[in-house]
């Protein structure tokens, strides 16, 4: 059910949702959940924690990352999938990333923890209904529909670990 307009999503997450190859959302997002987790174990210990330059986030800081930008969107989708128009702020990734101490918590807790919220996001994309499917609300000073937020919450994580791979893991 990939039946979304390029007018139910702001233009930059664009590249997010191409990502995703399937066209049923939660499935995506089940897909998407095995396949981060795979592909996160098999990278050696000694990289989780790795910069690639000075000012860029380790694996582990991409992780926590994904995982709080899934709760937001999640959170986002729950709003307008109720037909709330209220608008909703952005929120700062890197204030985000710079008041968590990642390297302080074993990759092992940060993939359960992103396991239970993937699981969460997927029961709670589960609960809506085709009509909420295409409700859409205001983030960042920007409409989207529930639908368009499902796929940029798989494809952010595809988009992740693709950096992951030519940025961490290429040299």
């Amino acid at each position: 059910m990939k039946n979304i307009l390029n007018s139910d999503y702001p233009a930059y997450f664009e590249t997010y949702i191409n990502h995703v190859q399937n066209d049923d959302c939660i499935l995506a997002m089940e897909e998407n959940l095995n396949d981060f987790i795979v592909f996160i174990e098999n990278i050696p210990l000694e990289k989780y924690n790795y910069k690639y330059q000075e000012n860029k986030w380790t694996i582990k800081d991409i992780v926590r990352h994904i995982i709080d930008t899934e709760r937001i969107f999640a959170y986002r989708a729950l709003r307008f999938s109720r037909f709330d128009r209220t608008p909703i702020p952005g929120f700062e990734e890197n204030d985000y990333a710079a008041n968590v101490d990642t390297a302080k918590i074993e990759m092992t807790d940060l993939l359960q923890e992103f396991i239970l919220v993937r699981k969460s996001t997927i029961k709670l994309f589960e609960s809506f209904s085709e009509v909420m499917l295409f409700a859409k609300g205001i983030a960042s000073g920007n409409e989207m529909s529930v639908l368009a937020v499902g796929f940029i919450v798989s494809g952010h994580v595809i988009h992740h670990q693709n950096v992951i791979k030519e940025r961490y893991l290429s040299n």
